[in-house]
């Protein structure tokens, strides 16, 4: 599939749906890092001046009229519910949603220090106790290779309150963080040995960066 031609597609739906309403449109996922598969999901950004109900029917007939229905997936929100949005999930979203139509820098620009950090302790408070949860219970390397990914974000985030500077590619982040992060990213390694690492890193950012 080729993502600019979809994206145009998309673009061109959208305006003749809802027009002057869009507030903002983007690309997230594999497909905004330029690292998507085949079966990568198309995770696109729709920001309206407000959203109900009705809007969504609307939407979603739209997008079912577009090639390749089974992969879109993404966040679609009115304009005032985005800006009120927690801070500490903003910091991803922004920095990882590529821009089609609009911008997030004045959203990008009201995240504070302390709203980073609360993502990155929040992540993996989550991440520890998924990762518990999965260790007694679920045993699922799904759930696993889930709670790895959600770690890079983590990272992503630890990484921007260190150097300030956000990295959006797998392989860039593996070659900028320590050891014992790369082996989390890459997931290669046994249930048991991969999980342990999981563990003991979420731990240590639980109790503090």
């Amino acid at each position: 599939m080729d993502i600019n031609e979809w994206i145009k597609d998309y673009s061109r739906s959208m305006a003749e749906t809802f027009g002057d309403r869009i507030m903002f449109m983007g690309l997230q996922g594999s497909y905004g890092r330029g690292e998507a598969a085949a079966n990568s999901d198309i995770d696109v950004v729709l920001i309206l001046d407000r959203i109900d109900m009705k809007d969504l029917e609307i939407y979603d007939m739209a997008i079912s009229r577009l090639p390749n229905r089974e992969l879109i997936c993404g966040f679609v929100s009115g304009w005032e519910e985005l800006e009120s949005w927690d801070k500490a999930d903003l910091f991803q979203f922004c920095h990882d949603t590529k821009a089609i139509l609009g911008s997030l820098e004045e959203i990008k620009n009201s995240i504070k220090e302390e709203d980073i950090r609360r993502a990155v302790h929040t992540g993996a408070c989550n991440i520890y106790h998924g990762c518990v949860h999965n260790c007694l219970h679920e045993k699922s390397p799904d759930i696993l290779k889930d709670l790895c990914k959600a770690a890079r974000f983590v990272m992503q985030a630890k990484y921007f309150l260190k150097t300030g500077i956000y990295i959006k590619k797998r392989s860039e982040l593996a070659e900028a963080v320590s050891a014992q992060e790369r082996q989390i990213l890459e997931g290669n390694a046994a249930f048991d040995t991969l999980s342990a690492l999981l563990l003991e890193w979420s731990k240590a950012l639980v109790h503090g960066i």
